[in-house]
């Protein structure tokens, strides 16, 4: 992510998810994690602290072995973030985890819904609240399309033959 991404999206999900009042975010890692940063940044820079936390896609073999990394505990409301469901299979094993460590989960927020295998059904067939994809991949074809229309529509100059 750049800093301009990061700063439109997190401000994004904030505007979607500042009414469910919740003490954390996260996901998945690594998809979720820059989005849950971003998030929490533009929350902060509002006054409202959401900590961030991280779901492992597997548990270490040494150390403190934890399934969810994060200043979030038992019985915290948290939004699951995610970059882009296909399936759900990530968004879905990040509810599973947040729930095996009594996580509540206040909502379910995508960036981008691939429109394939019924990804995002399969998430709110799992959860209780809020599901929200903030764009669907039909959006960036239909604009890619759109872009495409335009600049054949329009005449390019020749710089080979430009003295």
């Amino acid at each position: 992510m750049d800093p301009e991404g990061a700063a439109l999206i997190g401000e994004l999900i904030w505007q979607t998810i500042k009414p469910w009042k919740v003490s954390g975010i996260g996901g998945l890692t690594l998809g979720a994690d820059p989005i849950a940063a971003a998030v929490m940044h533009v929350a902060w820079q509002e006054g409202q602290r959401i900590n961030q936390f991280v779901v492992r896609k597997g548990l270490k073999d040494h150390g403190e072995v934890k399934w969810i990394e994060g200043n979030v505990f038992p019985g915290d409301r948290v939004i699951v973030v995610d970059d882009v469901v296909t399936t759900g299979g990530s968004t879905i094993k990040a509810i599973e985890q947040a729930r095996k460590n009594e996580l509540q989960i206040s909502g379910v927020v995508v960036l981008i819904d691939r429109q394939e295998f019924q990804g995002i059904e399969n998430i709110k067939g799992q959860v209780d609240c809020p599901v929200v994809s903030l764009f669907c991949k039909e959006e960036f074809l239909d604009e890619a399309q759109y872009t495409q229309t335009q600049e054949s529509s329009h005449e390019k100059p020749d710089f080979a033959q430009a003295t």
